[in-house]
């Protein structure tokens, strides 16, 4: 898969409008026994528990969990905005009781969305969520600067080399003003733009995870590893969670 080619804004625009999970049946609907709920660690909660894993998902909860959600979203989706918005404090209350966990994988589509990737981890691991959900709740601010520019303005930022390239995006799209309003220098923000190595690594998970689950749409949701089909909203994961036993 050959990923992040200098789109036209048409063709931002209508990468956007077509996320959206794949449509299918729920055969792969998980079901199971009740689990136990698992205290945290005395002076913590689960919610505040963050790892990261090898395949460069950030997890929030208890990393034994007996029930591992996994979203694979683009934070240019309009359903992953929507998901985001309405799943972020319930799946708090999931994660607390010990019984599930819940990764975020980047799923990058386009220019935009390696940018903010790139930013999110720029913190550090106990940032990445809630800047996450602050990217995503930009989102609508975020495509009606990147529209302004107009085409030949975004195609020359695009061609630009790869060390500059992100780092002019994210200017002109008000990301490095976003992102230093949360603690992040503006050095430390261009450095992690500039960061080709991570660059890689992002584009390398899409091309992995789209292989091995066939990815056509975000969100994209799992539970223990097995896709859950025709799912974009909080309300029908949240019962595939139940049936999984939470």
């Amino acid at each position: 898969m050959k990923l992040l080619p200098a789109f036209s804004l048409a063709a931002i625009a209508l990468s956007l409008a077509s996320c959206g999970g794949k449509e299918g049946d729920n055969a792969s609907a998980p079901s199971g026994e009740p689990v136990a709920a698992v205290p945290a660690p005395a002076g913590t909660t689960w919610a505040d528990t963050i790892s990261t894993n090898a395949d460069g998902g950030f997890i929030m909860g208890n990393p034994n969990a007996a029930i591992k959600v996994t979203e694979f979203a683009s934070y240019t989706c309009s359903h992953c905005k929507d998901f985001a918005a309405e799943s972020a404090e319930p799946m708090k209350e999931l994660v607390n009781s010990g019984k599930v966990s819940y990764e975020l994988r980047s799923y990058v589509r386009d220019p935009m969305d390696m940018a903010m990737a790139l930013l999110v981890r720029c913190s550090g691991k106990e940032a990445f969520f809630p800047l996450s959900d602050q990217f995503f709740g930009n989102q609508a601010a975020m495509f009606e600067k990147i529209q302004a520019l107009g085409d030949q303005q975004y195609q020359a930022i695009m061609s630009q080399p790869p060390e500059t390239r992100f780092i002019s995006l994210s200017n002109a799209a008000g990301f490095i003003d976003f992102v230093k309003q949360r603690g992040i220098s503006e050095d430390q923000a261009k450095q992690c733009l500039a960061n080709q190595d991570e660059v890689k690594k992002l584009a390398k998970g899409v091309e992995d995870a789209t292989a091995k689950y066939n990815i056509t749409g975000t969100p994209t949701l799992l539970i223990n590893g097995r896709v859950i089909e025709n799912t974009t909203t909080w309300d029908v994961m949240r019962g595939k969670i139940k049936e999984a036993g939470a």
